[in-house]
């Protein structure tokens, strides 16, 4: 067998705006994408005989062993890897030890799954976590985010697809799965910034990105989450469209609704909108859906203490007098205008504000933190270390205010971390919401 592409390591790599690397013609993610994607929806697939998927695959699977060839040389696996046993890795993924990395991961998909979803605007894959405690199988992602996707590969085995605005990561998009799901961009409706909607042409527009995929593919079901500001924004007419469009696609849309995470047993005043619709010709009677009553761990109320850190925080989670001063000042303007703006800080029983991306989404849930004697500085900071307590939270605990289990991986450096847990669902609240949803659809 002669082997008909190209080395990686012989083509000449570049890197995106957005950090993506790309090795001539098609990006090693993309490739990723295909081969991990394959990988997790081996069994019971049909397309492998048909000679362009199959070429894709042996594809990736070259492009993969060629780059662990190049960035692991220690390991002696990969550098007499020959066609033959590409071939047969294709043939029989599930059972070669060259792609023990795909599923030698925190939250692998359900043996015997009840259900199959998609995950689209997939972050680092909340909505994933839900729906796969439910028995559900994800049989497709896509996720733009460069850092984001390391993250749900480090968490899931699968490189999520990127730009679902392009056909060809469309193209990858599976038939009869049974559920969309999809926390599309939510920016453009925030009650805070411009809130263009509609108009704004690179993150309001991405709904469409959904009415299509939904139009093509006709899942049973989906479910949407975004910023309750979507539900006033242009005094209610741009959710009045979204409706309208989901209608004309096919669509029976239970009544939106606003759900608080902080009733699903996480210590975050979070308001996202649902919307959640089901397929005309199941002929669903979507009056019995009923969204989820709150529920309390042990029947009582989860604050902040019950998921600080357990032991003391590194200094560098401590703001410096300068930097305090000038947050104090800050607050001071604003307040003297009458505005609410600036800083918070969120006492150990209480329940934290809403996780956003930016730095007043860390300024408006400070803590008081006397436990770290060791203030040394370990960054360049303007000042010195407060020595009355005051901190940021840390990655790990934004986790937990989402509803993230403890072994879910963090592998990028805190500022995406943020970033990524800001932009996430939160897991208990969709999980509970989706029970329902899944209920009556009856594959629960």
């Amino acid at each position: 067998m002669t082997k008909t592409n190209i080395k990686l390591s012989e083509l000449p790599e570049t890197t995106t705006a957005d950090g993506v690397k790309e090795y001539g013609p098609t990006s090693y993610e993309t490739q990723i994408a295909i081969l991990s994607h394959y990988l997790h929806t081996f069994e019971g697939r049909k397309d492998m005989d048909a000679r362009t998927n199959r070429d894709k695959i042996l594809t990736a699977i070259r492009d993969y062993i060629e780059y662990k060839r190049v960035h692991d040389k220690k390991n002696p696996m990969w550098q007499d890897v020959d066609d033959e046993e590409v071939t047969m890795a294709a043939e029989s993924p599930l059972e070669n030890d060259l792609f023990r990395d795909f599923f030698d991961v925190p939250f692998p998909a359900p043996k015997n799954p009840k259900f199959t979803f998609i995950d689209l605007f997939a972050g680092i894959g909340g909505f994933r976590i839900a729906m796969q405690e439910l028995g559900g199988k994800c049989v497709y992602s896509s996720e733009f985010d460069a850092q984001a996707q390391k993250t749900y590969m480090a968490n899931y085995g699968e490189m999520p697809f990127g730009d679902i605005t392009k056909e060809l990561t469309k193209s990858y998009i599976p038939d009869g799965f049974d559920v969309l799901c999809g926390g599309f961009p939510c920016q453009a409706f925030s009650l805070a910034g411009k809130r263009l909607g509609f108009e704004d042409e690179t993150r309001g527009t991405l709904f469409f990105e959904i009415e299509d995929i939904l139009r093509r593919k006709q899942p049973k079901a989906f479910f949407l989450e975004n910023v309750k500001g979507l539900m006033i924004h242009k005094g209610g007419q741009t959710i009045k469209t979204i409706l309208e469009h989901l209608d004309d696609a096919g669509y029976d849309v239970v009544p939106p609704q606003i759900v608080n995470a902080m009733d699903f047993g996480v210590p975050q005043h979070r308001e996202r909108v649902y919307i959640i619709g089901f397929r005309k010709d199941l002929h669903i009677d979507i009056s019995q859906f009923k969204y989820p009553d709150p529920t309390t761990p042990n029947g009582k109320r989860v604050h902040f203490i019950d998921v600080r850190e357990e032991t003391p925080v590194p200094a560098k989670y401590y703001l410096s007098t300068q930097y305090v001063a000038t947050l104090v000042a800050h607050k001071a303007r604003h307040e003297a205008k009458g505005h609410g703006f600036g800083y918070e800080i969120i006492s150990d029983n209480q329940v934290a504000n809403a996780i956003v991306v930016g730095g007043m989404g860390r300024e408006r849930n400070l803590v008081i933190d006397k436990r770290q004697k060791d203030l040394t500085p370990t960054t360049n900071i303007k000042g010195v270390v407060n020595t009355d307590g005051i901190r940021r939270m840390t990655p790990r605990e934004w986790a937990r205010l989402q509803g993230f289990p403890e072994n879910f991986k963090i592998v990028v450096a805190d500022a995406s971390a943020y970033k990524q847990f800001g932009n996430s669902v939160a897991i208990p609240a969709i999980k509970a919401t989706a029970e329902n949803e899944l209920k009556l659809l009856g594959v629960l």
